[in-house]
C-alpha cells in the first residue's frame, strides 16, 4: 500500500474527492503553469515533498484531517509548512487540487504561495486573497442570485466620501478624508451599520478622527452614494458574497462542493467579516488549517483581532495545534533582542506568545545609536549602508524600516546624496507600475518583428537586446541622480535588465521571446523580480519580508509607541509592531533614534521605552527571557474539551493550560542543562551528552517499526521518529505511564503502539510483538 492510500484509508474524510471542474468560476481559466528556469525542479514524489522539514513542519504537512491550528512564530517557516502540506496532499492523491482555497491577505503573499505550490508540483490549487476569492464567488454568482450584472467596483472610495461629505455640508481636507475612509472602512469590515458606530468605537475603546456623529453621517451618506451611482467598493465584496451564501441555501452548497479543503494564513489578521465569510464557505466541515502568530497582530485598525486565532480550540475542540518555534531567519543575537520585546509585554496576545530558538550560527550583536536630530541619524543610517555595500552585502538585502510614512522623504535624500540605490515599498505591484507595463510591452513587440528594428542591430544577445529595448523607455547604465518618481522608474527598469541577466545565465540559448514567457508567468504569479536597491519601507508594509541588514530608525518615544497610542491595547500592538520589525532582520540589526527633530532643535526626545532593559545602558536585566513562552511541539485536541492556548483563569479550559505555562524548564538528565532544542527535548538530554540506550532494544525496536511503517503503507517516522526511538531504548519503559512520558510518544500512539512497544522493551520475542498489529 502507498503512503498515499495508507493516510486515504485511515482519514477518510480527506478522501472525499470532488470532481474535476471546468476553468469558470472556480478557475478563471487558469491553466498549469509552464515549466521555468529560474524555479527549481518539483520533487519526483509525494514522500519528496516532506524531505527537509522539520519535525513540526513535518506534522503540519502531513496532518491533512482538520481543524489544525499553527501557530508559528517569525522566521519559522510557516509558508513553507502549509505549502508542502498542499503539495503532499495533492501530491500522494489525497487532495484534489481545484478542491482546495488557500487564503491569505496580500496579493503579493498570494503570489508567493502560487509560486512555491507550482516549485512543489502542486498545479491547480487556489491560492487567493480573501477579497480575490469572493469577488471570482460574487462575479459567478451574481445573475443567478441577484440578476442583472454585478455593479461597478470602485478603486478608490476618496472621491466618493467627499462628495457624501459635501452632501452633508462638510468640507474635508485630503488628512480628514483619508481619515474618514479608514473609519469606514473599520466599520465595514467589523460589521457595524451607521447607527450603530458611536456605540462601536466607545466599546471599542478607539479613538474617532472626529466626532462620532458626524462620522456615522458621513458613513451613511456614503452608503446611499454607492446606491445611487450604482457602485461597490472593496468591503462590499465580502458582504455581498456572505449575504449571497447566507441567502441562498443552493449556491452555498454549490461553493462548498466545490472547496473542500481550506488553508488560512495569516489567521491572526483576520475581520469579523473575512471570518464570517470563511464559516459560510466550511459550512458543518472542519477540514480546516490556519496559520497565525498573535505576536504578529499589527493590523487591528483595519479590524483584524487575533481572536480568532486563539479561541480556535473553542470552537473546534478536536483541534490539532503545532506550534513552530525554530526560528530560520535570525541569529541567536537578533532572536535574542525579540524575544526580549516580547518577555515585557502584556495582554491576551502576549500570554500565548512564542519563544524562538535560532537554528543559526552567531552573528554579530544589535547596534545601537544616539543621534542629536533626524538628518544626522539618515546621514548616519547611509553611511553605515555606504560601508555594508562595499563589504560586498548587496543593496537589495539591506532595509531601513520606520514607522510612518513621513519619515521616508528623508532617507530618501539621504541615500541620494551618498549615490546609493533605493527602492520604496507600498507602492504598486511590481507588474502594475505604469513603466513596468509599458517595458514589457516594447520586448513583446521587440520579440515579434526585431528582425526590423535598427536598435537591435549590435545587440549580440538577449541581455544586450533589453538593455537595447530599454534604452528607448529611459534606462540608462547609470542611475539619475537625486531621488523621487524617475529615480523609482528607472530602479523598476533595471529590475528587468537584471532578470535578462540572470535568465540567460540559466538558459544561454534563450531568446527574447522566451523572456516574454518567463514575464508573463511571473506576472500571473506576482513572483517579481528583485529591485537592486536599498529597501525603504514602513514597519507595516514590511511585515511578511526579510533582509540581511535591517535599519531600525525612529525608534524614539513619540514615534515608537506612536504619540496617539494611549491605552495599553494601543501601546502593546506598537510593540508587536516593534517585534515585527527586529524579525525582518537575518544577521545585522541597527536600531536608532534621535534627541530632535531637526538641527538645533531642543534635544527632549528619549529612546523607545520598549528598549528598556534590552539596550546596552538602559538599566535592568538585558534582554530577559523568562521561559514562559510557548515552546515547539504538537498538541491534540480532545473532541468535547474546550479551551484555549494558554486561558487565563476564569476562563475555559484554564486548569490545563496553566499549568503547562507553570511547567519547569525541561532539564539534561545527564547534566542539568535547559534543553530548548526539540531533538534534545525528545531525549530529555543534551545531543553531547553520553548516551545510556540499549543497543541490542533499539534494532529491535527499528525492526518491529519498519513492519508497523510497512502495514500501513507510510513511511517510517510516522510510527515513531528515530529519536523517539532512541528515547524509548534509552528508557526502557516498563509501563504506559512512562512510556506516554516520553516526548514523540502522545495518546493517540500509546494506545496503538504500547502494548507492542512495553513487550519489546519487556524482552519478549519481537516476532510475538508484531503479531498484534
Amino acid at each position: 500500500m502507498t503512503p498515499a492510500a495508507a493516510v486515504r484509508q485511515s482519514d477518510a474524510a480527506c478522501g472525499q474527492l470532488s470532481r474535476p471542474s471546468p476553468g469558470t468560476w472556480q478557475h478563471g481559466g487558469v491553466t498549469a503553469a509552464t515549466p521555468s528556469p529560474l524555479f527549481p525542479q518539483a520533487p519526483d514524489s509525494a514522500d519528496a515533498v516532506l524531505e527537509g522539514l522539520d519535525p513540526e513542519q513535518r506534522e503540519v504537512a502531513t496532518t491533512l484531517r482538520g481543524p489544525v491550528c499553527v501557530l508559528a512564530g517569525a522566521g519559522t517557516g510557516k509558508t513553507r509548512a502549509i505549502t508542502h502540506r498542499i503539495a503532499y496532499g495533492v501530491r500522494a492523491g489525497i487532495l484534489q487540487p481545484s478542491s482546495v482555497l488557500a487564503v491569505t491577505f496580500t496579493n503579493r503573499a498570494a503570489g508567493e504561495m502560487r509560486g512555491r505550490l507550482r516549485q512543489l508540483g502542486a498545479q491547480g490549487v487556489q491560492a487567493r486573497t480573501f477579497h480575490s476569492a469572493a469577488l471570482r464567488q460574487l462575479q459567478y454568482f451574481w445573475p443567478k442570485a441577484i440578476g442583472g450584472a454585478l455593479p461597478r467596483l470602485v478603486d478608490r472610495k476618496f472621491q466618493l466620501v467627499a462628495d457624501a461629505a459635501l452632501s452633508c455640508g462638510l468640507r474635508l481636507d485630503r488628512g480628514e478624508l483619508r481619515d474618514a475612509t479608514a473609519e469606514i472602512e473599520w466599520c465595514k469590515v467589523t460589521q457595524t451599520v451607521p447607527a450603530d458606530y458611536a456605540l462601536a468605537v466607545a466599546k471599542a475603546t478607539r479613538d474617532a478622527p472626529r466626532d462620532p456623529a458626524e462620522l456615522a453621517q458621513i458613513y451613511a451618506a456614503y452608503e446611499n452614494t454607492k446606491r445611487e451611482r450604482g457602485v461597490i467598493d472593496f468591503e462590499d465584496v465580502l458582504l455581498l458574497t456572505v449575504a449571497v451564501l447566507q441567502d441562498r441555501r443552493d449556491i452555498a452548497d454549490q461553493v462548498r462542493a466545490q472547496y473542500q479543503h481550506f488553508v488560512v494564513d495569516e489567521y491572526q489578521d483576520v475581520s469579523p467579516l473575512q471570518q464570517r465569510l470563511l464559516e459560510l464557505w466550511l459550512g458543518e466541515r472542519d477540514d480546516l488549517c490556519v496559520v497565525g502568530d498573535a505576536s504578529q497582530t499589527i493590523y487591528s485598525f483595519t479590524g483584524a483581532t487575533p481572536d480568532h486565532l486563539l479561541d480556535f480550540r473553542v470552537r473546534h475542540p478536536g483541534a490539532t495545534v503545532v506550534k513552530l518555534v525554530r526560528d530560520y531567519r535570525s541569529t541567536p543575537q537578533v532572536v535574542h533582542l525579540a524575544n526580549g520585546l516580547l518577555s515585557q509585554a502584556g495582554g491576551r496576545a502576549a500570554d500565548h506568545r512564542l519563544e524562538l530558538v535560532s537554528q543559526r550560527a552567531p552573528g554579530p550583536e544589535p547596534a545601537y545609536t544616539e543621534y542629536a536630530d533626524e538628518p544626522e541619524e539618515a546621514e548616519g543610517a547611509a553611511r553605515r549602508i555606504r560601508d555594508l555595500l562595499a563589504a560586498g552585502v548587496p543593496a537589495a538585502e539591506i532595509a531601513v524600516l520606520f514607522r510612518t510614512n513621513a519619515q521616508s522623504e528623508t532617507y530618501e535624500q539621504a541615500l541620494a546624496d551618498a549615490g546609493i540605490p533605493y527602492q520604496l515599498r507600498g507602492a504598486e505591484r511590481f507588474f502594475d507600475r505604469p513603466e513596468v507595463r509599458k517595458a514589457i510591452a516594447s520586448l513583446r513587440a521587440a520579440a515579434r518583428f526585431g528582425g526590423n528594428d535598427s536598435a537591435l542591430d549590435d545587440a549580440v544577445d538577449l541581455p544586450s537586446q533589453v538593455r537595447a529595448v530599454l534604452s528607448g523607455e529611459g534606462w540608462t547604465s547609470a542611475p539619475p541622480a537625486g531621488s523621487g518618481a524617475v529615480r523609482e522608474r528607472w530602479e523598476s527598469l533595471a529590475a528587468l535588465v537584471h532578470l535578462a541577466r540572470d535568465f540567460t545565465a540559466a538558459r544561454p540559448d534563450a531568446t527574447l521571446a522566451d523572456l516574454i514567457a518567463e514575464l508573463d508567468e511571473r506576472t500571473n504569479a506576482q513572483h517579481a523580480p528583485t529591485v537592486q536597491g536599498v529597501t525603504l519601507a514602513s514597519l507595516h508594509s514590511a511585515k511578511g519580508l526579510e533582509w540581511d541588514a535591517v535599519f531600525l530608525v525612529g525608534v524614539a518615544e513619540g514615534m515608537m509607541p506612536i504619540s496617539y497610542a494611549r491605552t495599553d491595547e494601543q501601546v502593546e500592538e506598537e510593540r508587536r509592531l516593534l517585534y515585527v520589525g527586529v524579525t525582518r532582520a537575518r544577521e545585522r540589526l541597527h536600531v536608532s533614534w534621535a534627541l530632535a527633530r531637526s538641527p538645533g532643535g531642543r534635544p527632549s526626545r528619549r529612546p523607545s521605552r520598549f528598549l528598556d532593559g534590552l539596550r546596552p545602558g538602559s538599566g535592568g536585566a538585558a534582554g530577559r527571557t523568562t521561559g514562559q513562552g510557548a515552546t515547539g511541539g504538537v498538541e491534540r485536541g480532545t473532541s468535547g474539551i474546550s479551551g484555549t492556548f494558554g486561558t487565563t483563569a476564569g476562563r475555559a479550559g484554564a486548569p490545563a493550560v496553566a499549568a503547562r505555562r507553570q511547567r519547569t524548564p525541561a532539564r539534561c538528565r545527564i547534566c542539568g542543562r535547559t534543553l530548548t532544542d526539540g531533538g534534545e527535548l525528545k531525549l530529555l538530554r543534551c545531543d553531547d551528552c553520553p548516551s545510556d540506550m540499549d543497543e541490542g532494544l533499539y534494532e529491535r525496536l527499528r525492526a518491529w517499526r519498519e513492519v508497523q511503517a510497512k502495514h500501513a503503507g507510510q513511511p517510517a517516522f510516522c510510527v515513531f521518529t528515530d529519536r523517539t526511538l532512541v528515547a524509548i531504548a534509552e528508557t526502557a519503559p516498563e509501563e504506559p505511564g512512562e512510556l506516554a512520558r516520553i516526548p514523540g510518544v502522545g495518546q493517540r500512539k500509546l494506545n496503538r503502539y504500547g502494548t507492542d512497544v512495553l513487550a519489546i522493551c519487556a524482552g519478549q520475542d519481537l516476532a510475538e510483538a508484531e503479531g498484534r498489529d
